[in-house]
């Protein structure tokens, strides 16, 4: 029957790995809000009517808060990651402080964004809120700061990697397929972080981006964020 083939389909299969993951259902949201980010400024500069951007700035709002709430204690996972990148032998130095200094960022602000939960939910209003929420991004942009600098310098080594490589030899082929598999991972995680930086330094005001750029780089990194866990969970 047509019901069994489309139910019993390896792609339903992928998919409910997919989503069963926490991060997957992250991504997916987080799609979805900065999405609604860029929209509700779109509509709002072609004079859109409230009633058109209503929806959308309710879609930002909420999901953000869903978003949030769904982080609360990954930062210990961040923490466990600094301590295992500060403690490895087989890394070297540049690598290290970059692993540890990525982690660390995210950990804080991940830590701080919990603290502004309440407040955020309308539970309990918090005069500091403000004030933890702009750490919390100063935060998470000095984490994709060091994720950029790691991967440069990844790219650099691997760069040097390549130009070692006898390309007329059997494993030099297999080793050059190898350096161009990892280089486009590389890339893809360096346009993410780049499309990231933009949301931590508008909110502290580093940059002066609008919400519409803000909001298609955000979904851009996100739709990234979809592949990279899609793949995981193939």
């Amino acid at each position: 029957m047509v019901a069994d083939s489309l139910v019993y389909h390896p792609s339903v299969a992928h998919y409910l790995k997919f989503v069963a993951t926490t991060v997957g259902r992250d991504k997916l949201l987080r799609t979805l809000q900065y999405f609604s980010r860029f929209y509700a400024w779109y509509l709002f500069r072609t004079n859109g009517s409230p009633s058109e951007i209503a929806p959308f700035e309710a879609i930002k709002k909420q999901f953000g808060l869903a978003r949030k709430l769904m982080r609360v204690g990954k930062n210990v996972e961040h923490l466990k990651a600094a301590a295992v990148a500060a403690d490895s032998k087989s890394l070297d130095p540049i690598t290290k402080y970059c692993a540890v200094g990525r982690q660390l960022g995210y950990a804080g602000y991940l830590t701080l964004d919990a603290a502004t939960i309440l407040d955020a939910a309308g539970i309990r209003k918090s005069e500091s809120a403000k004030r933890l929420s702009k750490e919390a991004y100063r935060c998470w942009m000095f984490g994709l700061l060091f994720s950029t600098m790691s991967g440069v310098y990844s790219l650099y080594n691997l760069r040097q990697q390549q130009s070692r490589v006898d390309k007329k030899d059997g494993e030099g082929v297999v080793a050059i397929k190898r350096i161009e598999k990892e280089r486009a991972a590389i890339n893809l995680q360096l346009i993410s972080d780049l499309c990231d930086l933009t949301v931590p330094t508008s909110a502290i005001g580093l940059t002066s981006f609008d919400d519409g750029f803000v909001g298609l780089a955000g979904t851009v990194s996100s739709l990234i964020g979809v592949y990279s866990q899609w793949k995981k969970t193939a």
